[in-house]
């Protein structure tokens, strides 16, 4: 069961996106995006949901999106984007994801008048109107919709809204892309987003759900609930961990005593140098 007003926030999104008619949705496969993605399904609108692929997203992202829309029923591409070919992208500034949402908007702008869609949306919620998001500088530029924040929904309530419609994945931790994990100004490589990649899906070997490896340099800085902190400092898991990340190239393994936070490269920026930028 759902609230009243919660019931009416989806009514809201729901004859939003009918309104619409046609529509693309940049679909992540993350919870945003998929109940923005069940929601246009429940409406006479046509939908076409396209998924970016790139070394900053691990594989298995990829293909747990396309098996979600295909479970909904819906039509689906996946495209590969080409972010980090641009300089402006891998050299790593505060602004990074203006770069690679500009480059993405770009390609999904073509493709919509390709397939005759009237309007673009994204994923982007009401919680994201108040953190760092340079990336939602180009969806202005670009015209692209957010109807989840239109209609006001937060977090948790489409966390609570996708499990009331029975999405497999409603508890899916946030996946940021894998070059937030490196520290800004420090250049971004195909090299450090494999070690990410491959120090995370580790971590998830080990049974753990929320995680972040960042990489500085020679060290790999963990992130993980700091329930889990008794798993990791375990002797036999400790040495298999710590064997991995050597092995990935990483010199010195530490873990994190504040736990996973998503975002926690944003806390170098000044509170002005959020504003400006993300307005910029």
């Amino acid at each position: 069961m759902i609230t009243a007003d919660l019931a009416a926030k989806l009514e809201h999104l729901q004859n939003n996106l009918a309104g619409m008619e046609a529509i693309l949705v940049a679909y992540s496969g993350g919870v945003d995006s998929s109940l923005l993605l069940k929601v246009a399904s429940m409406t006479p609108a046509r939908v076409l949901a396209v998924t970016a692929a790139s070394p900053t997203y691990p594989q298995v992202e990829i293909e747990a999106a396309t098996r979600l829309a295909r479970e909904l029923g819906i039509s689906h591409m996946v495209i590969n984007t080409k972010e980090m070919a641009n300089p402006a992208f891998t050299a790593n500034p505060p602004e990074r994801c203006y770069h690679c949402k500009k480059e993405l908007f770009a390609t999904l702008q073509e493709l919509a008048r390709e397939h005759g869609l009237k309007v673009i949306v994204d994923g982007a919620n009401a919680d994201d109107s108040s953190d760092f998001r340079p990336g939602s500088r180009a969806a202005r530029e670009f015209g692209v919709r957010s109807p989840l924040q239109e209609a006001g929904l937060t977090k948790e309530e489409i966390r609570r809204l996708a499990r009331y419609l029975s999405l497999p994945n409603w508890d899916k931790p946030s996946m940021a892309c894998l070059s937030s994990r490196i520290p800004y100004g420090q250049a971004i490589t195909p090299e450090k987003l494999e070690q990410v990649a491959a120090a995370e899906a580790f971590l998830r070997q080990l049974g753990l759900r929320e995680i972040r490896v960042r990489h500085h340099g020679a060290v790999a800085r963990l992130e993980v609930n700091p329930s889990a902190f008794a798993l990791l400092i375990d002797t036999s898991v400790r040495e298999k961990l710590v064997n991995c990340l050597h092995e990935l190239g990483f010199t010195y393994i530490t873990l994190d005593l504040e736990g996973f936070r998503s975002g926690s490269m944003n806390a170098v920026l000044s509170p002005v140098e959020r504003v400006v930028r993300h307005n910029a």
